[in-house]
Order: C-alpha cells, then sequence, then structure tokens
C-alpha cells in the first residue's frame, strides 16, 4: 500500500473555486466514508481549511486511486470533474509525506508560517480516528507532521513575522496603519466562535478595541467565548454574547466585523450591509475569513465599507520570514521526510519478523512435546533446563539475520526482504496479516 494525496489550495485554484468545492463537517465525513469504501483505499483522511481541500489516503493502485479520489472529491463539493481537474495536484509517497510536512510547517500557507494550520492536521486525524478511516500509516503520518511542524516553529524563525490570517486580515483592514492604533476604541462585532473566531477576537481584544460582541448559531459557545475574554487577569475588553438572529441589529453599531462561520450561505447579505451603513458616518471595516463566504463580495461597491476576504488575503503580499529560516525549515523536512520513509519500511518488515520468531516458538515447543514422549522420566528442572538451551539456540540463530533485515528494509528499496523473508522461511500469509491487524487495531495507537 502507498500514501497517495490529491488536492487543491490557493496555490492551484481560483478562490472562487475553492469557495464552491468547499466542504463543510458532515459533507466530509461522507467523503471519507466513500474513500474508504472504494476499491484503492484502505485508510483515508480530509484535510480541509479556509484555503486548502486534501484528500490523503492509503491505496494499492496509483492512477485507480487518482481516478477514484479526484472523482470523489468532485462529488462532494459539487464542482465537475472537468472544472476541478485542472486545478488538482497529486503527491505519491515520499512527495504526498513531503508535502503535508511542508504544510504543517506553514511553508505552503497563505501566511507563510502561520501555525494554526497544526490544529486543522490534529483535527483532521481526530475525525479519521473518529470514522475510523485513519489506520496506522495515516495516524504515523499524521501525528509526524504535527512533531515536524512544532520542530519547525521552536527551532526556527518560521514565524518570525508572528502574523495568523487573522493579523494578515486586520492589517489590511488597517491600510498601513499600526493594527493596535488603528483598532483603539473601537466596536467589534465577531461572528462565529470556532477557532478562526476565538483567534480573531483575542487578538481584537489585545489589539485595545473598546467593546466586543460575538454572535454564534449556538448561544451557548459566544457565552464561552465571551466568558475568556473577560476572565479575571485576561484583556479586560468589554464583552457579551448575541444569538444570530441579533447580528443585523448589531451590524448597525459596529466599526470592526470578522466573520468566520461554517454557514454554507451568506451571513450578511449586500442588503443588510448597506441597510446597517445607511445613514452613517463612521466606515465600516468587514474581514471575512470563511470559505465559502459569510459576507457578500457586493459589500465592496458600497461607500464607506471596505471588506476584506480570502479572495483579497490572497491577492495581498505577506510579510515573508527570512529567506534563511525558509531554508532551515526545508532542511528539517527533507531529515524528516526520510526518517518516516525509514521508519515505515522498517515497521512493514516487522510483522514478518514477528511471524517468524512465533513460527520458531511453535518449533521449540513442539519439539519438547515429542523429547517427553520420549523421556517420560524428566524432572522439572532438567526439562526447563533443556527447553531454555533450545530456545536460547533458536534465538542465536534467529537475531543476526533479523536485526540484518530490518536494518536493510529501512533503506530505500528495502521493501522486498520483507517478501523473501516470507518466501525463505515458508511463512504462512495469514500470520503476517493477523500481526498487521493487530497493531492496525490497537485501540491505543496513535491518538491525539
Amino acid at each position: 500500500m502507498s500514501l497517495l494525496v490529491v488536492g487543491l489550495s490557493h496555490r492551484s485554484a481560483p478562490v472562487s473555486v475553492l469557495e464552491r468545492a468547499s466542504l463543510d463537517p458532515e459533507t466530509r465525513g461522507k467523503l471519507l466514508q466513500d474513500a474508504l469504501a472504494a476499491e484503492p483505499a484502505a485508510e483515508a483522511a480530509v484535510l480541509a481549511t479556509c484555503n486548502r481541500i486534501e484528500l490523503y489516503a492509503d491505496v494499492d493502485k496509483f492512477h485507480a486511486g487518482v481516478a477514484e479520489l479526484s472523482t470523489l472529491l468532485a462529488q462532494h463539493s459539487g464542482v465537475g470533474l472537468e472544472e476541478l481537474t485542472p486545478h488538482l495536484y497529486v503527491h505519491y509517497e515520499d512527495r504526498a509525506v513531503h508535502h503535508l510536512f511542508s504544510v504543517a510547517c506553514g511553508l505552503d500557507s497563505m501566511v507563510v508560517g502561520e501555525g494554526q494550520i497544526l490544529g486543522q492536521i490534529k483535527d483532521a486525524l481526530a475525525r479519521g480516528q473518529e470514522l475510523h478511516t485513519a489506520g496506522r500509516l495515516l495516524n504515523d503520518l499524521f501525528q509526524q507532521a504535527l512533531r515536524v511542524g512544532k520542530r519547525a516553529h521552536s527551532e526556527t524563525g518560521i514565524d518570525r513575522a508572528g502574523q495568523s490570517l487573522v493579523t494578515f486580515g486586520l492589517e489590511q483592514l488597517a491600510a498601513g496603519e499600526d493594527v493596535a492604533a488603528w483598532a483603539r476604541g473601537k466596536r467589534a462585532l465577531v461572528i462565529g466562535a470556532g477557532s478562526m473566531s476565538s483567534l480573531a477576537a483575542a487578538t481584537l481584544a489585545r489589539s485595545g478595541v473598546g467593546e466586543i460582541v460575538v454572535a454564534n448559531r449556538t448561544l451557548e459557545r459566544a457565552e464561552r467565548l465571551v466568558q475568556i475574554l473577560t476572565e479575571p487577569g485576561g484583556t479586560g475588553v468589554a464583552a457579551r454574547a448575541v444569538a444570530m438572529t441579533s447580528v443585523t441589529e448589531e451590524l448597525t453599531r459596529a466599526d470592526v466585523v470578522v466573520s468566520c462561520t461554517g454557514a454554507t450561505g451568506l451571513v450578511l447579505t449586500g442588503v443588510a450591509v448597506e441597510a446597517a451603513t445607511a445613514g452613517r458616518t463612521a466606515p465600516l471595516a468587514l474581514l471575512d475569513l470563511a470559505m465559502p463566504r459569510d459576507i457578500d463580495a457586493a459589500a465592496h461597491r458600497l461607500a464607506g465599507v471596505r471588506l476584506v476576504d480570502i479572495e483579497s488575503l490572497a491577492e495581498a503580499p505577506a510579510d515573508a520570514p527570512m529567506a534563511a529560516d525558509v531554508d532551515q525549515v526545508r532542511a528539517i523536512v527533507a531529515d524528516e521526510v526520510a526518517a518516516f520513509g525509514a521508519a515505515q519500511r522498517a515497521a512493514h518488515i516487522t510483522p514478518t519478523v514477528v511471524a517468524l520468531r512465533t513460527m520458531a516458538a511453535d518449533v521449540v515447543a513442539g519439539e519438547m512435546a515429542r523429547l517427553e514422549g520420549r523421556l517420560p522420566g524428566l524432572d522439572d528442572k532438567e526439562r526447563a533446563e533443556i527447553t531454555q538451551t533450545v530456545r536460547r539456540v533458536v534465538d542465536k540463530l534467529l537475531h543476526a539475520p533479523t536485526v540484518r533485515v530490518k536494518q536493510l528494509a529501512s533503506e530505500p528499496g528495502g521493501a522486498g526482504y520483507a517478501d523473501a523473508l516470507r518466501t525463505l522461511f515458508d511463512l504462512d500469509p495469514e500470520t503476517v496479516a493477523s500481526v498487521s491487524r493487530a497493531d492496525m487495531n490497537d485501540p491505543n495507537r496513535g491518538r491525539v
């Protein structure tokens, strides 16, 4: 089996296509289940963010896998396959590992070096585990990607600019002015209470806004976010929670609006924004971080309104980290890809080695049973000594070849050593497979 990723991102597709191809959580779950039901895939995981949709799978056939995963992405996104295909990229085996590790380090982000992607990778793995679509390979891959991303951020200055997509968006709204000076004293409306909206609220609070109103479909989640913002020792910002039905009313009082929900339709229509700005003299700043968009693009054309959304962020130049930091992260990624490949190749032969040692133990047990039949007068001490001696002989005979075969199997092209071992010792394929299944089904393996 081999790793395959098929996806599209802000680098391969216009935002208009990304917006139409975006997947809500329920659709992602259906995509995972359908991918697992497809013949070429044994495992599957979906990484979906505001600027990427990627389907990872463990497949046994490359061309069939690409065709099946591409078709599934088209079916679940609602974008026709012919339209979607030119924007898809495909990575296989080591290149797929390299791609995910680069994504985890922020090298492939709209804002290079941003760390939010690590939480999104963790969520993708957790969903695959919850739906039982992530097995040994994808558990190992995504866990390692999280470690690589954390290593890149701790050992380099890749996030030197300290930007998230939220910070970058607020900078675009401030239009060159210092964000803290621009935001100070403003009334802010945050629509949504997920991770991105929470980050936006915290960033606005640190920037010195006068008030934050949090609106969410589930009022309890909005209230929890408000509690975090106003807890003792926090930012000291004034904050309150409202229901989504109050958004239109709150919009008339807001100076800054940040929206990031999972809604499939518009949260703020052009008509609603126009009505809220009628008769006001103060400008209204809108930041839409949702995919698909929450705020009608028609708001761009309204006087006194400045709208920044994913499309405009994709076109805006972001502060780049130092080239030396990027080079250092790339070196980390290259080292980690090599280490991951070696570990996977070594792990591939482990079930065969376990099966070989199990067979050897069965041979020892059989011979001892035969010996007891021929020498019934052996006492317990003599029987234990003979058994121990035979086991030592077998262990010594197997030690060097099993250690060496693990070393050889970890090298590129070493996959054939497992086949050779099975052939030389006439191992039962079902015994080897059962060891692999036991490892894959370990409930404690790779939990996040």
